[in-house]
């Protein structure tokens, strides 16, 4: 019995976080620090949700660090993101290769 009480709790409080924000803000917001805040959110969330697991889903923290390192680097010089998802892939192989013999 239980069991249908969490789950009928997750579905309530999953509804109101979507519902409430519609309701209250009607409007546009015309905050520029709230709007501002608002648009930073989505990256900022994902950021906290990325960043773990890319250091832990290796064999090794420093295999993930270096991957990291690569992607990085090679976004901030614009290259694409299969280059970018490949590179780092290609990084963190390699480095857990070179891990393995040391």
């Amino acid at each position: 019995m239980s069991i249908y009480l969490y789950i009928l709790v997750m579905a309530l409080t999953t509804y109101l976080i979507r519902a409430l924000p519609l309701t209250i803000f009607r409007g546009r917001i015309k905050n520029r620090f709230v709007r501002s805040f608002l648009a930073y959110v989505p990256c900022a969330c994902l950021a906290a949700m990325t960043f773990p697991a890319i250091l832990y889903a290796t064999d090794s923290v420093v295999s993930g660090a270096i991957g990291l390192v690569a992607a990085i680097g090679l976004a901030f010089w614009g290259k694409s993101l299969v280059t970018v998802a490949a590179c780092s892939c290609l990084a963190v192989y390699l480095t857990e290769l070179a891990l393995r013999f040391l």
